[in-house]
Parts: structure tokens; C-alpha cells; sequence
């Protein structure tokens, strides 16, 4: 396909000095491959594949300035450090072999610990407290602030000279410069309490390092009344600093920690209708971040002001992102879903749920060994692969099968693809799922798949192929509560939420103590539907545990008022008018009004019994051999393919 070079984003762009080969910026995340404080081969690799993708501009992350902005673990870069310059350079010199300009971003938490036990104490301009923290940090006095100035220049020397083409000045998402830079959190009387002061302090003093390499400062439009940087103030202050002290460009984005990485229930780029506001506010290059995914939506922020546009997630989940938009290709593209689960875990380094090819160090992609339930044969059939599932764990398999050049056929019982996480993108906010699902079977439609559905083949036509994969995923177990009301597993109330809670206004759900997304859910579904009264009850200790911080404090913030939590706890019987509960501690019984029950019940294999033909292999893979979490399923049926693959047919 030919490029569209219509599009504005395909363009190049002149940023001090420097040419990106298009509008499109990879803007800063980490990997966490990062070793006392040192970028890692691992990491180097993983810019270079991202580079290589066609991004204009890459913008590395998780890099701090000075000891008390490190973490035990200490998987942030440390930026102050000279002895480590040659572990930068490797990764500057990833990025820039990619055709990329390379930027390295530069933060200082301050009285943001990321919820880690650091070893310092937490700093900031004034002792007031983060929403997000136990205690009040320490306020930091003007010889420290200016201590804190020398920190960013050191740390941006080292930068330079190990190869990055500028730097960009992390004043977002509730960090120490954004502290600075609020009016409800800088409430000082020294030089400092000129908002901006700190910040140009710190432009210059960089300034005097590198020259006129390029500077650019990330800000975000930050939530709520303890940010005290909302769009207002940001359009006052991203002018005033610049005259002060001028930058090459300015990032602006959206939340804090926390809410800076939306999930799935953000669907529009937060800032897009404020594009042309901050365009007629700001005079230098404009780049938005925050929720870009669609090269639509991409368009119409260039169309609307922005010189720049930024993702992040959406290059972990397809590092050919930029060339496939820029391309016309956007069918292509692997999508990122929003789920918030590899990418914001780092277990142990950054990972994506729908990327098996991202693996941890030392493995060349997620690992994955698929189950073998008979041994590899000569094979009697006609050299062909039947996968039995239409589910994330199939069409995987079938769409690398397909692209090795096999043949390969997919059967489904079921009516539509997509199996579990079709599933989960029924569910109220969770339709990012059905990302993946449109794309895995778009790609086998390109691919000239057959895709049986409807009906599952019988012995006599299994027969017929060398080799089967068993893809045919998990159903939900029925949790038995003895009684009279209305009661129904998540999974057939996902399919009927919208019928059945009109009749049934006051929802109970019953959850399995896991805190995962099946409970979640039913929640939020019977909410989205108009349910007046919806309350979990649950033998675990709390609700949504299981979710990452950025998931639950999301969810949170849906469900305040709207929801009522009775933990340690479950449901012996039930009546016509509601449950009768049991605490699982004292077994105190009490009675809950309710008009239907919801279960959370387990998910156990799904796998038909098959009677092999002589010689013909037979692998399972994803929920069909334990039920687990779509990356597994997506990397099995990965490796699935490529052991089929590796046996000539």
C-alpha cells in the first residue's frame, strides 16, 4: 500500500533544530529493565524496536535526578549518576539508530513515593499532604530547592553527552515541579513562591549544559480541588514561563498518579477539545498526549493546533504503530485496549497483554509453552491445522500460523469470535477488549482464514488435519445458593444485564474474594443500566484487589456514592425479597434486600473430548488448560503456532 503523504502527520517537523520525520511522538514510559539504576541491554532493545517503528521523536522515561527520588528496587534510570553514561548511551543510541530523535525525560517525585517504602523522605514545596500519600512531606528549604535545581542540570549534562538529543522536564502528574507550579500546594514566601521560579531556574541552569539542544516541559491538566493546575492555570503559566526562560515545546497532558494512565472507560482523548484553546494560549510547538489511539482523532488534533502528538501505550502494543498509521494501514495495527495490566505492573519489567512478543530479559518474547496432549506424529491428514476456538487464544494462533504460510481453519460453536473477551467487552466501560477481538478477526479475514462458526466439527472431519489446537477456552461454574430469588452467574448476566435490571432494580453480587474483573464488572454493568441499589458482598477483605492501582483508583472515582461493600462475608440462602449473609469471622447472619443475585463463580476448562487419528498432534492452549488473563492467552496461542510450525507438515 502506498503511503498516504496527505496526511499531516506524515509530515516532517523542525524542533530546535532538529527534524522529526513525522507529528507522531512516542512520549516517555519505562520498561523497569533497569538494573541498580542502569538501563539494561533488554531496555536498549526495546527502544530500538520502538524507534524502528517510525515514531518522529521518542521520549524515554522513568528517569530521576537525585538518590531521594529512587526506589528500593532502584528500576529507575539514575539520571545524576556519570558512571553510568555508558548504559544510557546504549539506549540513546537504540533510538537514534531508529531513525527517532531521542529525548530523555526528567522527573523528580518529590512527595510522590509511587507507593514505595523509599528510602528518603518525601519532599515538596510546602508540607501539605498528596491525596495519594500517608504523611506530609518535608518542605524543602531554599538552599534544598536550589540543591534540587543542580540536580536537573547534572542530570541533563549526563543526558547529553550520553547521546540524547535534548531533554524534557517533568512538570505533570503531581510531581515535585508540578508541586511547584500549583497554587494549592506552593504556599511559600521565599523566591520560590513564584510559581514558575523553580522551573526556570532550572531551564537556564540546564540551558548552560547543553546549549541550544532542544528543552521541552511536560505539564498536565490535573484534577480535582488539591491539584490546583487545572487548564486555566496552565494557560497562565506555560506563557509566562516561556518568556521568563524559553523551551522548545511544550507537552501537555492530563492526571496524576494514578489517573495519568486511563483505562478502558476512557474512550476520547481527554484534551482533544482543548487543543484549540491551548493553541491560541501557546506560542511555542504544542504537543498533546493523553488517549490517542485513532489516526482520526490523531488528524484532529493537528487540524485543531497541535504541532505534536503523543502515545505511549499504543507503541508497547504495536512498536510499527507510527508506520502502519502514517502508511494507511491502521486495520494493521495491534491495538492497545486500555487494560492497564503489563504494561503498569512491571513483573518483572514492562510486559502488554495483547503484545506476546514483549517478553521479560533474556527471552525474545513472552514465555509460553502451549499443552501437548499427544505425542508430535508423522500426521495422516491433509497437512492442514484445525484450531478449535475463536477466542484471543485461536485466532492468535491461527493468524501466525496463517502469516508462516500454513493452512490453517478455525471453528467456533459459538455465533460470533471473540469468546471471553467478547465476553468482557459486553460489560459496562470495558470495551476496549473488543479492540482486540475486531482486530484478530479482521486479520484473519486479510489473511484468507476460513472461520467456521456455529457448529463444532465432528471426529470424522478432525480427521482430516495433521494437526488440532484446542482453544475452547472456560465456563463459568454455577456457585449453588439454595432459595427462591432470581439469581444468575456474572457471565449470563453480562449477556442480559440490560433486561434484567429494570425488572430487578436492587442488585446483589456475590464476588469470589479475587477482587478481578468478572465481579467488577456485574457492578458496573448493573449501575450502567439504571440499578438502584447495587452491593457486593464478599468473603475477601475489600473490593477490586486484585486490580492494579490505576484500574482501582479509576474505578473508584465511577463508583463513589454509588456503591455498598460488605466484605468478609457471603451468601448462605436466599428469599423471595433478597440474601441472607454470613460473616466469615464470627458468622453473625444478617438479611440484604435484594431483587437479584449476581454469582462470581469459578471458570473451569472448557475441552472437548477428542479421539485423536493416528499420528495426529493435539495442543491446548489459553483458558482451556487453566483459566488465566488474555496475555496468556494471546503468547500460548503464539507458541502454539510456532510449534506447529517447527514440525514440517
Amino acid at each position: 500500500m502506498t503511503q498516504r503523504t496527505d496526511l499531516t502527520l506524515a509530515t516532517a517537523f523542525s524542533l530546535g533544530g532538529l527534524t522529526l520525520r513525522n507529528r507522531l511522538v512516542a512520549t516517555a514510559h519505562a520498561t523497569a529493565a533497569v538494573s541498580d539504576g542502569a538501563p539494561t541491554e533488554t531496555d536498549a532493545a526495546y527502544w530500538r524496536r520502538l524507534a524502528q517503528g517510525g515514531a518522529g521523536m521518542v521520549i524515554t522515561g522513568g528517569t530521576a535526578v537525585a538518590p531521594e527520588s529512587t526506589l528500593p528496587q532502584r528500576y529507575l534510570t539514575e539520571a545524576w549518576r556519570p558512571e553510568i553514561k555508558d548504559a544510557v548511551r546504549r539506549r540513546a543510541e537504540a533510538i537514534t539508530d531508529g531513525g527517532a530523535v531521542a529525548i530523555a525525560q526528567l522527573v523528580h517525585l518529590g512527595r510522590e513515593t509511587l507507593g514505595a517504602g523509599t528510602y528518603y523522605a518525601p519532599v515538596s514545596a510546602a508540607a501539605v499532604r498528596s491525596p495519594r500519600e500517608a504523611t506530609a512531606p518535608h518542605a524543602l528549604s531554599t538552599e534544598e530547592v536550589r540543591r534540587v535545581v543542580d540536580a536537573f542540570r547534572v542530570s541533563a549534562a549526563n543526558s547529553v553527552q550520553a547521546g540524547f538529543h535534548g531533554v524534557e522536564l517533568h512538570a505533570g502528574h503531581g510531581y515535585l515541579l508540578a508541586q511547584f507550579l500549583s497554587r494549592v500546594n506552593n504556599t511559600r514566601d521565599d523566591e520560590y513562591g513564584d510559581r514558575i521560579a523553580l522551573l526556570a531556574q532550572v531551564i537556564d541552569a540546564i540551558r548552560t549544559e547543553i546549549g541550544e539542544l532542544p528543552i521541552g516541559v511536560r505539564v498536565s491538566v490535573e484534577p480535582g480541588e488539591h491539584s490546583g493546575l487545572g487548564l486555566d492555570d496552565l494557560i497562565e503559566l506555560i506563557p509566562r514561563l516561556s518568556a521568563a526562560s524559553p523551551f522548545a515545546y511544550v507537552n501537555v497532558t492530563t492526571g496524576v498518579r494514578n489517573t495519568y494512565v486511563p483505562g478502558m472507560a476512557t474512550t476520547h482523548p481527554p484534551l482533544l477539545e482543548s487543543v484549540a484553546r491551548l493553541r491560541a494560549a501557546v506560542a511555542l510547538p504544542l504537543l498533546v498526549s493523553q488517549g490517542f489511539r485513532s489516526a482520526s482523532d490523531i488528524e484532529r488534533a493537528l487540524d485543531s493546533g497541535a504541532d505534536l502528538v503523543g502515545m505511549a501505550r499504543p507503541f508497547i502494543a504495536d512498536p510499527d504503530f507510527a508506520r502502519k498509521v502514517i502508511a494507511g494501514e491502521e486495520r494493521s495495527v495491534r491495538p492497545c485496549t486500555g487494560c492497564n495490566e503489563g504494561c503498569r505492573t512491571f513483573e518483572p519489567t514492562g510486559s502488554c497483554s495483547v503484545n506476546p512478543e514483549l517478553g521479560p530479559p533474556g527471552a525474545a518474547s513472552r514465555p509460553a509453552v502451549p499443552l501437548l496432549l499427544t505425542r508430535p506424529g508423522s500426521g495422516t491428514g491433509t497437512g492442514s491445522v484445525a484450531v478449535l476456538g475463536a477466542g484471543p487464544a485461536g485466532m492468535e494462533c491461527a493468524m501466525a500460523l496463517a502469516r508462516s504460510g500454513g493452512t490453517v481453519v478455525v471453528f467456533d460453536r459459538a455465533r460470533e469470535v471473540g469468546g471471553q473477551a467478547h465476553l468482557a467487552a459486553l460489560a459496562a466501560h470495558r470495551s476496549g477488549w473488543q479492540k482486540l477481538v475486531d482486530y484478530q478477526r479482521d486479520q484473519l479475514a486479510d489473511l484468507g482464514v476460513r472461520v467456521v462458526l456455529g457448529t463444532s466439527p465432528t471426529s470424522a472431519e478432525l480427521a482430516e488435519y495433521s494437526q488440532i489446537v484446542l482453544a475452547t477456552g472456560a465456563e463459568e461454574a454455577v456457585v449453588p445458593v439454595p432459595g427462591e430469588l432470581r439469581t444468575l452467574t456474572s457471565t449470563d448476566f453480562l449477556h442480559r444485564y440490560a433486561e434484567v435490571v429494570p425488572g430487578a432494580p436492587r442488585v446483589a453480587v456475590l464476588d469470589d474474594g479475587f477482587g478481578w474483573w468478572q465481579g467488577i464488572s456485574a457492578v458496573e454493568s448493573a449501575l450502567a443500566a439504571g440499578a438502584r441499589e447495587v452491593t457486593v458482598i464478599t468473603p475477601g477483605n475489600g473490593f477490586a484487589t486484585g486490580l492494579s492501582p490505576e484500574n482501582r483508583t479509576q474505578l473508584m472515582n465511577r463508583l463513589t456514592g454509588a456503591l455498598r461493600v460488605v466484605a468478609m462475608s457471603t451468601v448462605t440462602s436466599t428469599t423471595t425479597d433478597g440474601v441472607r449473609l454470613r460473616h466469615v469471622l464470627d458468622g453473625q447472619e444478617t438479611d440484604l434486600a435484594a431483587d437479584v443475585l449476581v454469582t462470581v463463580g469459578e471458570r473451569r476448562p472448557s475441552r472437548p473430548d477428542i479421539t485423536p487419528a493416528d499420528g495426529q498432534t493435539v495442543r491446548a492452549v489459553g483458558d482451556c488448560v487453566v483459566p488465566r488473563r488474555i496475555a496468556h492467552a494471546v503468547a500460548e496461542g503464539r507458541a502454539a503456532a510456532e510449534a506447529v510450525a517447527a514440525r514440517p507438515l
